[in-house]
């Protein structure tokens, strides 16, 4: 990962242009964790382009922000492009090329195509922003899911600013908001607003995809979208948190370990090794599962344990790092934090995370109740546009704290077409060829023989269930203690908007607004009633989650006990 702070739009009339360069450099330094490697900065009178890099590709020659020898355009990137040799012998013009970076390219593709066709050609992780001075315009953009954070502000003198992360903006901007993924933004069409570009078919309201299932192709796709990701000049790992998502995708890494995939796997890899990782109190359900898959693809494994007080003393940390008040977000980053700083401390700069397949399959336990295959696939699809705000967030951020970069091959989006395309009924628990209703059963199918069959066949554990349950009923007994029930009632008064319901929800928030005292700030974090889903579809699908209160996953007890101890 890296860091990226830009202001866009000056006028050296109402601004001052050398004033406005120290304050960037300033608020850069609020998100260097995310960039250690080097910081650089472009700026003239009527822009700013600040980079904080974490080097991944071409560390020697791979400094920011990038530039148009040619044409004088500006790049400053966070994120990765996969397909960038591809894109770069896809070019009809001669562009004088600067670095082996796999981001360089994305300059000489605005000179020759347009932001939505160009983009449409990236297979990436990616936020940017593009300054083109001849043209007197800017091109922000972002990827398609939203793995990559980016937020924009608008100061008093309505300069335009651009971060990776929301602290960066605070003190500085009366309006921030989080940049909607999947959208670009063009400077000379800023009537326009945000333009969307990534509209896959099966995202289509009221569609419902109808391809049958293929585990051939849905093995192949996601062992190609693996493949890619291992793009990579550093020491890498691969987490392991002991359910099927991780597992099958730390084999899949395993297989390919041994070639250098910059080169076409033809030479040898810099790091065959394959060093995997798992987190959890002492005795958690996960460890047992991680350890074994790790032995049988033959990784390297870490073990990492924590106590419910050194996630207890990190609490505040973490908020800062994710910014939010979510109380399943907090949950599961805290020990995900606590893990990346031992990854860190091993020289790894790079990881492999299995985030996404439960929205793309249907794994969380709620999903047993959908009535069909159509109810299923919009629900899936609402998760998807809103895992930016969660996983994503919580896996690129608590990652990045420590200088370490999140890579996710699930949602991939070649992968995304192939898995969205298929007939949702085939998704459904209760219709899973196997002794009981199991989750993700096309997921498991495609992958037998990849991973031991007691991990492949494991039902679905919540990571922040899964490092140990003593975890979340530690953070609840210490929300109990620090939060009175007087405190609790009026909520409403200190809190009026996005009002915490609980204890647990009252500590998160109150943490929050101390590193974020602004209601611009509160505006960015999202803010759902229901604990495991939309109160409209939870409603829908089953009254009985009218009376939930706690988002873990073993709140659905008739689905998490059936057949299954951890």
């Amino acid at each position: 990962m890296c860091g990226i702070l830009t202001i866009l739009g000056i006028d050296p009339v109402r601004s001052n242009p050398a004033e406005l360069r120290r304050q960037a450099l300033a608020m850069a330094r609020k998100i260097r964790h995310r960039g250690p490697d080097w910081s650089g900065i472009y700026s003239d009178d009527r822009a700013i382009l600040v980079h904080e890099r974490l080097s991944i590709v071409d560390v020697e020659h791979g400094a920011q922000p990038l530039l148009d020898t040619l044409q004088g355009t500006v790049l400053a990137v966070n994120g990765e492009i996969y397909n960038h040799q591809d894109l770069r012998h896809g070019l009809q013009e001669t562009h004088d090329f600067q670095t082996f970076s796999d981001c360089e390219v994305i300059l000489y593709l605005y000179d020759e195509l347009s932001p939505r066709d160009f983009l449409n050609r990236m297979n990436g992780i990616f936020a940017f922003v593009l300054y083109d001075p001849k043209r007197e315009t800017f091109l922000i953009a972002r990827d398609p899911i939203g793995v990559i954070p980016l937020y924009v502000g608008w100061d008093r003198h309505e300069n335009l600013y651009v971060a990776s992360e929301m602290k960066a903006l605070v003190g500085h901007c009366d309006r921030i908001r989080e940049f909607p993924p999947g959208h670009f933004y063009l400077g000379h069409e800023a009537d326009k607003g945000f333009q969307r570009y990534y509209q896959p078919d099966w995202a289509e309201p009221g569609h419902v995809p109808d391809a049958p299932f293929d585990p051939v192709a849905l093995r192949e796709s996601l062992e190609a979208a693996v493949r890619r990701q291992l793009m990579c000049d550093v020491p890498y790992g691969v987490l392991i948190s002991g359910g099927v998502d991780s597992s099958i995708i730390s084999s899949i890494a395993a297989k390919y370990r041994e070639g250098r995939v910059e080169e076409g796997g033809t030479a040898p890899a810099w790091w065959p090794r394959i060093h995997s990782f798992a987190i959890g109190l002492a005795g958690a359900p996960d460890l047992a599962p991680a350890r074994k898959v790790a032995e049988y693809i033959g990784a390297i494994h870490h073990e990492v344990h924590f106590t419910v007080q050194e996630g207890l003393d990190a609490l505040s940390d973490v908020i800062y790092h994710i910014e939010t008040f979510d109380i399943t977000t907090i949950r599961a980053s805290t020990p995900m934090y606590l893990l990346m700083r031992k990854i860190h401390a091993m020289g790894i700069k790079m990881v492999l995370s299995g985030e996404g397949a439960d929205e793309i399959f249907g794994g969380y336990l709620y999903f047993h109740k959908a009535p069909d295959g159509p109810e299923l696939h919009a629900e899936l699809v609402r998760k998807l546009q809103k895992l930016h705000l969660y996983d994503c967030a919580r896996a690129n951020k608590s990652s990045a704290a420590w200088g370490v970069e999140a890579r996710v091959p699930f949602l991939d989006r070649e992968f995304l077409d192939v898995a969205m395309r298929m007939n949702p009924a085939e998704k459904l628990p209760r219709n899973a060829v196997y002794p009981r209703p199991i989750e993700k059963y096309p997921l498991r199918k495609a992958f037998e023989g990849a991973i031991p069959d007691a991990v492949l066949w494991r039902q679905k554990e919540q990571f922040s269930d899964g490092v140990g349950y003593a975890w979340i009923n530690g953070l609840k007994a210490a929300a109990e203690r620090e939060i009175t029930d007087g405190m609790l009632q009026g909520a409403a008064e200190r809190f009026p908007v996005k009002t915490p319901e609980t204890k647990e929800a009252y500590l998160y928030r109150q943490i929050f607004e101390h590193h974020f005292p602004s209601a611009t700030a509160v505006n960015c974090v999202p803010f759902e009633r229901s604990v495991a889903c939309s109160t409209e579809t939870a409603l829908r699908w089953d009254a009985s989650f009218a009376k939930m209160t706690d988002p873990s996953g073993r709140a659905v007890m008739d689905v998490h006990d059936q057949g299954y101890q951890p």
